[in-house]
C-alpha cells in the first residue's frame, strides 16, 4: 500500500510539475526600458500600442540619461536603454554592457525656449537677458543631454556666463518643463517633445546653435528579456512607431543608423 501510495505520489508531483511549467511559460513577460525624460510622453503612448499587439508589458523608467548609465554600470535590472545622446550608448558598448548588434539611432531631437502659459512668450535665447526674467531652468548640464544642448546654443551666442545666476537646474528636462509650467521660474530650455501638449508657450531654437542630439538606444547584455527588448526597439523604428514618434517633434533623417 505504501508502494502504492508513492507511485500514486510521484505521479501527481510530475503532473503538477509540468503544470507549473506550462503556466510559466504561458505567463505574460514584461521588459524594463530606461529612457530618457524627453520620450516620456512619446514612450508612453507607443509602449501602449506595443503591449495591446504582443502581451508583452513594457515598463518604463524615465530619468537623465548620465544617470540611467549610472544605473546600468551599477547592475541595475534593465531590458533596453534609450538615452538622448548616443555617446552614453557608446560608453556602454565599450563596457561591454550592451549587445552591439542591436544599437542604433532612433531620433534626433530638438530643444525650445520656453515660458509659463501666462507669461509673454520669448522669440529669442537673448530675451533671457531682460531684468524681468529673473530664474531659468534648463536640465543638468553635467549629466543632461538637453542641459548640454541649452549651454552650447548660450554660450554659441555669448549669454552663459552673463546667465549663469540666474540658473535652475533640474534633475531631467521633464523636470524643467515642470519648473517652467507651475510658474517656479520665469523661462526654461526644453525638449520639443515635452513642449508639444505643454501649459507652455514656445519657440523652437535653430538647431545650428548647438550639436545634433542624437539619441541612440541599445539592448543591455545581462537583461532578462533580449528578444522582446529588441522586438521593442524595432517597433519604436517601424511603421507604428515612427508616426508617433513624428507626433512629438522627433525625426530619424534618411540614412543614419
Amino acid at each position: 500500500m505504501l508502494r502504492g501510495f508513492s507511485r500514486i505520489s510521484v505521479v501527481v508531483l510530475f503532473i503538477a510539475v509540468i503544470f507549473s511549467s506550462v503556466t510559466f511559460a504561458e505567463s505574460p513577460k514584461e521588459i524594463i526600458v530606461s529612457a530618457a525624460a524627453d520620450l516620456s510622453r512619446a514612450f508612453k503612448e507607443i509602449g501602449a500600442v506595443y503591449e495591446k499587439e504582443t502581451g508583452v508589458k513594457v515598463l518604463l523608467n524615465f530619468g537623465s540619461t548620465g544617470l540611467l548609465a549610472q544605473q546600468i554600470e551599477g547592475g541595475a535590472p534593465v531590458d533596453l536603454f534609450a538615452a538622448a545622446n548616443k555617446s552614453y550608448i557608446d560608453s556602454l558598448e565599450g563596457k561591454g554592457l550592451i549587445l552591439p548588434e542591436t544599437r542604433k539611432l532612433y531620433a534626433v531631437g530638438r530643444i525650445t525656449l520656453a515660458t509659463p502659459k501666462s507669461y509673454a512668450k520669448l522669440s529669442f535665447l537673448q530675451d533671457l537677458l531682460r531684468p524681468e526674467v529673473k530664474k531659468i531652468a534648463i536640465a543638468n548640464p553635467a549629466h543632461a543631454p538637453y542641459g548640454m544642448a541649452a549651454k552650447a546654443a548660450m554660450e554659441k551666442i555669448g549669454i552663459w556666463k552673463r546667465l549663469k545666476d540666474k540658473l535652475v537646474l533640474a534633475e531631467n528636462i521633464r523636470q524643467t518643463l515642470d519648473y517652467v509650467e507651475t510658474g517656479s521660474v520665469d523661462a526654461g530650455i526644453v525638449a520639443l517633445s515635452v513642449s508639444i501638449g505643454s501649459n507652455t508657450n514656445f519657440t523652437l531654437i535653430p538647431e545650428e546653435l548647438h550639436p545634433r542630439i542624437e539619441q541612440a538606444m541599445a539592448v543591455i547584455k545581462n537583461g532578462r528579456n533580449p528578444k522582446e527588448a529588441k522586438g521593442f526597439a524595432d517597433f519604436i523604428n517601424g511603421p507604428a512607431g515612427r508616426p508617433i514618434m513624428k507626433k512629438y517633434g522627433f525625426v530619424l533623417p534618411v540614412g543614419m543608423k
